[in-house]
């Protein structure tokens, strides 16, 4: 079975349920994604299958990238052809935008270098893990990032409305504790929602329903895997 899945999301709409009921869903563009590399114990230490999505225009990838998918005759690859190394096979395909890999250790996947996965790979109904990175909301006071509930509005507080209020201590230890709640940068980080369910599989449009909201903006890239969940 494979493991999962890389996509982009479009936005959000909502769809009627069997039962009639309104669901809020994620529209996700899902694949089409080419295994680049298979990992092996032997030779990497681990065992994963790496996916690539999104074609990259060939005048923007640079030539690691374009020989990561293609053999393109480098003095590298021609010098270890002579020593008699083994290189792993190339997928033959345009380089990839966003490539990921997913562990599969102790796991049988029957895969091959060059194949290519859709929407398939999740049916209607099956549950998932969508990973992203958060939106990015810059530079936030606690309010905002924390959600502090800000000093009164009342007579005698003075343009401090917004503010933590006090963060230290008394002489006695005389510092900050470490993960004091201060403002700092807001979003632009890994998140995971976990146990999401796939409302639709339309594997002939590549995409998937999901419902409710997933993380990151329109466009953003995702990564879809099982979830082991129950």
């Amino acid at each position: 079975m494979p493991v999962g899945l890389l996509g982009r999301k479009v936005g959000m709409t909502q769809v009627y349920g069997e039962d009639g009921v309104l669901l809020p869903v994620t529209v996700v563009e899902a694949g089409p994604c080419v295994v680049l590399q298979l990992r092996t114990a032997e030779r990497d230490g681990y065992e994963a299958v790496q996916l690539g999505f999104a074609d990259r225009p060939r005048g923007r990838a640079s030539r690691s990238e374009r020989g990561h998918v293609a053999s393109i005759g480098s003095k590298r690859q021609r010098r270890l052809a002579d020593a008699g190394v083994e290189q792993s096979g190339r997928a033959d395909c345009e380089p990839k935008r966003f490539v990921r890999e997913f562990r599969t250790d102790g796991e049988s996947v029957d895969l091959s270098v060059g194949d290519v996965l859709d929407a398939s790979v999740f049916g209607d109904g099956s549950f998932i893990d969508v990973i992203g990175t958060s939106k990015g909301r810059g530079f936030a006071g606690v309010m905002k990032r924390h959600n502090f509930s800000g000093q009164r509005a009342s007579h005698g507080v003075k343009r401090v409305h917004r503010h933590g209020g006090s963060i230290g201590m008394s002489a006695d230890p005389a510092r900050v504790f470490k993960g004091t709640r201060m403002p700092g940068h807001y979003g632009s980080a890994q998140a995971t929602l976990r146990h999401l369910k796939v409302v639709r599989s339309d594997a002939e449009n590549g995409v998937l329903l999901i419902r409710g909201a997933v993380p990151g903006p329109n466009g953003g890239f995702l990564v879809l895997r099982h979830t082991n969940r129950h």
